[in-house]
């Protein structure tokens, strides 16, 4: 209708400006645009085409692409994206393939299945985590985070924390509790990773 229309517009102009194309395409509109940094275009084109339509607009971007021949891959990408962060909760935003990394690319890979499987999968797996962070203002989450990011290292993780040794095996014992003792078992060990990874992908920093 006359909304897609005012969309497309928009899109087309906002493209040319820039020395880029504009398209229709799935009821989805599809910009090329010149430049490097693909999430920061992705979040300036859902910034402005909401303010536009009046309602969140998202928008998912890969590359920078290298010619014709990867066209088709980009694209390709950039719609998994798209799907990965409605999966996420993150309808209203813009990223790229590369801030998303390979957890979002599974994500966009699975399809609509969406926001819900992850919610239950973050519940299961660390939730418990997450709901004793956020009653009583520890910082378990980010604990965890520290010691996979240094390799399961006790005294590099406090190194990184800023804290005794002492408090990072208290801080995983609480884990222990809450998780159960067998979290650090790598099969375990990997969901409550992925886990991490899309929990930090659902609450961007700023």
């Amino acid at each position: 209708g006359s909304a897609r229309q005012r969309v497309l517009s928009w899109a087309t102009t906002y493209a040319s400006t820039r020395g880029g194309l504009a398209a229709a395409r799935d009821g989805r509109v599809v910009l090329m645009l010149p430049g490097r940094d693909a999430g920061g275009s992705a979040r300036a084109v859902a910034r402005d085409l909401s303010r536009v339509t009046g309602r969140p607009v998202t928008a998912g971007a890969s590359g920078p692409s290298t010619g014709p021949a990867s066209l088709a891959t980009t694209f390709a990408e950039a719609d998994r994206c798209l799907t990965a962060l409605g999966a996420l909760g993150r309808s209203g935003q813009g990223a790229s393939t590369a801030e998303l990394g390979f957890v979002g690319l599974l994500l966009g890979a699975v399809g609509d299945g969406g926001d819900k499987d992850v919610e239950r999968f973050l519940t299961a797996t660390v939730g418990p985590v997450v709901d004793y962070d956020a009653r009583r203002g520890t910082a378990l989450v980010k604990t965890l985070e520290a010691y996979f990011g240094v390799g399961g290292s006790l005294a590099r993780a406090a190194e990184l924390l800023h804290v005794h040794v002492n408090t990072v095996t208290q801080r995983l014992e609480r884990v222990g509790q809450l998780l159960g003792a067998d979290w650090q078992k790598p099969e375990r060990a990997l969901e409550v990773q992925l886990a991490l990874r899309l929990h930090r992908l659902r609450t961007p920093a700023g």
